[in-house]
């Protein structure tokens, strides 16, 4: 019994080996270019080893990898917004959101565009997605989450159109303030 403590920490460091290869090969070449494969061979295990980490495969893995952006979301959004308030509170989180989504485009893909089998906007909502949604809707001050869904929607739209080079980079700054007066100037209802 001993051994258990030393032996799940190599458990949890080799999962954890996967997930960073499936990003980093996401991040290179996207997330086609996953497969368990070729992850067995980046990390030097057998696929079986890897099953045994993630017995859903290439899914799984995508899961996991989109529920710890999440939290890193989650956590730099809440940390943007620190004790800010109204405008100072939507415009630091949106530059927070928008960084996040810029510096990790295989974690966004996987939390926003890949199919990840956890539902949205239920009752059964995993905590990961639950928590980065109240701090969006913590930041505008809305109770109903209607408005949240739009000022996410804003921040995602912004965030994929810059990705895509189709914003003047230039003018994020100007976006950014955008927001801070659309959703600054009303109380949500």
């Amino acid at each position: 019994m001993a051994d258990q403590t030393p032996r799940r920490r190599r458990h949890e460091e080799r999962g954890r080996h996967i997930l960073d290869a499936a990003r980093d090969r996401a991040d290179a070449q996207g997330w086609a270019a996953v497969t368990t494969r070729h992850l067995s061979d980046a990390i030097g295990y057998s696929q079986p080893v890897l099953y045994s980490h993630f017995p859903g495969g290439k899914a799984e893995i995508m899961l996991a990898v989109a529920l710890d952006g999440f939290v890193e979301l989650t956590r730099r959004c809440r940390t943007a917004l620190g004790g800010r308030q109204g405008r100072a509170a939507i415009e630091a989180v949106s530059v927070a959101y928008l960084d996040f989504g810029g510096e990790h485009p295989a974690v966004y893909e996987a939390m926003f565009h890949q199919p990840i089998d956890t539902p949205f906007a239920h009752d059964d909502t995993r905590p990961e997605l639950r928590a980065a949604f109240d701090v969006l809707a913590e930041t505008i001050g809305d109770d109903h989450g209607t408005a949240t869904e739009v000022f996410w929607s804003a921040l995602h739209g912004i965030g994929v159109l810059e990705r895509a080079g189709r914003m003047r980079p230039e003018h994020r700054r100007l976006r950014v303030s955008e927001l801070g007066v659309r959703f600054g100037a009303t109380p949500a209802r």
